[in-house]
């Protein structure tokens, strides 16, 4: 059994949010995951901000330049994750990266410095399957779960990816970047319905969750929901008071009504 296993709650519907590393500065990054957790956090999704990041919509995008801005790598949100678990997150993390980045730290050494410091497991949007059969066998051999997403297209390609899937499949609401949606696809409920039938593993799904009403309607069809872009935007709007001392209490105490605001119909957690 790898980490991810050992560490994920018992929970009817997982609440995965996603935030960079390093926006708006290192230290917020631990103090905005200990807030998620205490807010009901299943998994953490922490982002390597990139400054090329294909599946990015505008919100994600800007908040990897601020992190580069700031000195963040790759190295160092991997290092960060070490410094959140002495803080307290015990909930699994998973390393969102993409994979020129991976290739420069060589694969090995990723491996070694994601076990040293207690990551469960990561995902790369822009590897496509078809050529990810050595990270995947790397993760494994290290017990790091490698996360798959998995887009609706062919039932084929589907079935395929959810077979290797490990910890839970990633399923993509719509085609196209992260960002958040007014509306989702009105066969998405179809569509989650073929991956389930297709994997024994947690099946969650993201791109473009933003409204109560959106995780209300998901939780009905599928094991997780995934908020990325729309705490991405918030913590965007808060950067200033969280960057100061004598303001980022009050900014934490806003982003974690702002958060259970969006994940009410979920029920927390106990970590």
């Amino acid at each position: 059994m790898n980490t991810f296993e050992k560490r994920l709650p018992k929970h009817d519907t997982l609440f995965i949010p996603f935030i960079t590393a390093g926006d708006p500065h290192e230290d917020v990054t631990v103090e905005l995951a200990l807030s998620l957790q205490k807010e009901g956090a299943s998994i953490l999704e922490l982002g390597v901000p990139y400054s090329d990041p294909l599946a990015d919509g505008p919100i994600i995008q800007n908040a990897s330049k601020r992190a580069l801005a700031g000195g963040m790598s790759i190295s160092k949100a991997i290092k960060l994750v070490s410094i959140m678990r002495k803080k307290g997150v015990k909930i699994p993390v998973i390393l969102f990266t993409y994979f020129n980045p991976v290739l420069q730290l060589g694969l090995e050494s990723f491996f070694t410095l994601v076990r040293e410091n207690e990551i469960d497991g990561v995902l790369i949007p822009d590897l496509p399957y078809e050529e990810s059969a050595e990270i995947r066998s790397l993760a494994n051999e290290h017990g790091v779960a490698y996360i798959s997403m998995v887009a609706p297209t062919s039932k084929e390609r589907i079935r395929k990816i959810a077979t290797d899937a490990t910890g839970f499949l990633y399923c993509v609401s719509s085609l196209g970047v992260t960002g958040v949606r007014s509306t989702l696809p009105a066969d998405i409920d179809e569509f989650l319905q073929e991956v389930k039938a297709s994997t024994s593993i947690p099946v969650a799904v993201g791109f473009g969750i933003s409204t109560s009403a959106q995780v209300n309607m998901l939780k009905e069809h599928s094991d997780g929901i995934v908020i990325g872009s729309a705490i991405v935007h918030k913590i965007g709007e808060l950067q200033h008071v969280l960057l100061k001392d004598e303001t980022r209490a009050q900014g934490i105490n806003e982003f974690e009504e702002y958060v259970a605001s969006i994940v009410s119909p979920i029920q927390k957690c106990e970590v």
